[in-house]
């Protein structure tokens, strides 16, 4: 077994939540570039360089690329050969969200109660999806998502027997739907399967998945080929003013399901897609 303090994690969490806010992840720096000389668009691609001298000064002045920093959405998959000691992951992440938004000087967004609307002040508490994996280390991503583009997530309990096209259409419908309020160009991702609650979790893992990189399988690399391409094809365009480059790219992960359902769920990122991640 492997002794991991908790403190360790808290002081990660907090440098993870700083670098999220603050750096465009470097394969969306390169897929901004390529959609800027991809858009017909005159107007498109001006809002795409903006982006880009945007992400560029957040980094030299070290400020928040959206004033939006979103509430942490934290994966963590521990090994079964570590051991905490100090506290539990959930005390640990938590306490690592409030150093991070509070040090970095983030903003803080997240209410105690659903309907009362007060504020906790520290950003806490965070969305923890945990997994147990093999090995004697924690690997650790903070995703802290925004409401613009979190507000456009969709669930569809789609008909066992609804087949490729009605995915398709639903994708399609979901990012037709959302317009320019998840600031476009977006990335999509996309659960397919399990139940409800896990198609959507799947869907957010989707977005991690860095850009780029094949599918898990050719008939999941097909489906997102067909879903961009008809995304693209609705004129939404960077920041909703029209254009080709509606979305960067389309991520979907499959899981098995009941026979009598095909839950599929639908998280979209903004042209941002913030997150961070570290191994202990």
């Amino acid at each position: 077994m492997r002794l991991l303090h908790v403190d360790d994690i808290s002081l990660t969490i907090a440098e993870l939540c700083y670098r999220a806010a603050v750096c465009l992840p470097e394969d969306m720096r390169h897929a901004l570039k390529i959609a800027e000389d991809a858009e017909e668009s005159p107007v498109g691609k001006s809002v795409l360089r903006s982006l880009l001298e945007n992400a560029d000064i957040a980094l030299a002045e070290g400020l928040p690329i959206c004033q939006d920093t979103g509430m942490a959405v934290v994966f963590a998959d521990i090994g079964v050969e570590v051991l905490l000691e100090g506290g539990t992951l959930e005390q640990a992440v938590n306490r690592g969200i409030a150093r991070g938004y509070k040090e970095g000087r983030l903003r803080k967004s997240v209410v105690a109660h659903p309907l009362e609307r007060h504020n906790t002040g520290d950003n806490t508490p965070a969305v923890l999806h945990l997994r147990q994996i093999e090995g004697d280390r924690l690997r650790l991503a903070v995703a802290p998502k925004g409401f613009g583009s979190e507000n456009m997530t969709r669930l569809f309990m789609l008909n066992p027997t609804a087949g490729e096209e009605a995915v398709v259409e639903a994708a399609v419908h979901a990012v037709d739907e959302a317009g320019a309020n998840p600031c476009p160009p977006v990335v999509v991702g996309i659960g397919l399967g399990g139940t409800a609650e896990l198609a959507l979790e799947i869907s957010k893992r989707a977005l991690l998945r860095p850009l780029a990189t094949p599918a898990a399988s050719v008939a999941a690399g097909n489906l997102e080929k067909r879903i961009l391409e008809r995304i693209n094809d609705l004129g939404i365009g960077p920041a909703g003013l029209g254009g080709r480059i509606t979305a960067l790219a389309v991520h979907l992960e499959e899981y098995p399901t009941h026979i009598a359902g095909l839950p599929m769920a639908v998280s979209i990122s903004c042209h941002a897609l913030r997150h961070a991640e570290a191994v202990l």
